[in-house]
C-alpha cells in the first residue's frame, strides 16, 4: 500500500466511492446530469460536489469541451482490490478461480472419474469443497460492490 492510499481510502467513501465506480465502470466520460441519473441522487449539485471532490483528488479531469468527467486512473483501494477489469465489466477476481475450479473440477467428473474408488472419492470432495468456497467468496465480494 503506497502513502497515499489511506488518504484516499479515507476521501473516497460513501457517495464519493459510488461516483467512482460509476466512471470505473462506465469508462467513458460522464456529465453531471448523467452521473445523478444513473445514481439516483436528488440534485445535479450532489452529482457536482462529489465530482469535484475527485477533481480534487486527482482521480478524474474535467474536459474543456462539454464539461464532462473523465477518470485519470485506477486506485486499488478497498473492495476494488478485489476486481478485476475487463472491458467495461468488472468481475472479483474469485470469479475466475471459481470457473476455473469448476471447469477442471467438472472435466475430471466426465472424462478422468472411472468408478468410486477411495481416491476418487477424496478428488470429489475436495473439488467439490474448493469450487464451492471459491463460487461463495466471487459471489461475496460481488455484494460488496457499490452499485
Amino acid at each position: 500500500m503506497s502513502e497515499e492510499e489511506p488518504g484516499l481510502e479515507y476521501a473516497l467513501r460513501g457517495k464519493a466511492w459510488k461516483v467512482y465506480w460509476l466512471l470505473l465502470k462506465r469508462n467513458c466520460p460522464m456529465s453531471v446530469r448523467e452521473v445523478q441519473r444513473a445514481l439516483h441522487f436528488s440534485s445535479p449539485s450532489v452529482a457536482h460536489h462529489h465530482l469535484e471532490q475527485l477533481l480534487e483528488l486527482g482521480l478524474v479531469r474535467k474536459e474543456d469541451v462539454g464539461g464532462h468527467y473523465r477518470l485519470m486512473g485506477e486506485v486499488k483501494i478497498g473492495v476494488l482490490r478485489h476486481f478485476v477489469k475487463l472491458g467495461r465489466l468488472l468481475f472479483p477476481r474469485y470469479f475466475f478461480y471459481a470457473v476455473f475450479s469448476t471447469t477442471f473440477y467438472i472435466a475430471y467428473l466426465l472424462v478422468l472419474m472411472q468408478g468410486f474408488t477411495r481416491e476418487n472419492l477424496f478428488i470429489l470432495a475436495f473439488g467439490a469443497i474448493v469450487s464451492a468456497v471459491f463460487w461463495y467468496e466471487a459471489f461475496r465480494f460481488w455484494r460488496l460492490k457499490p452499485i
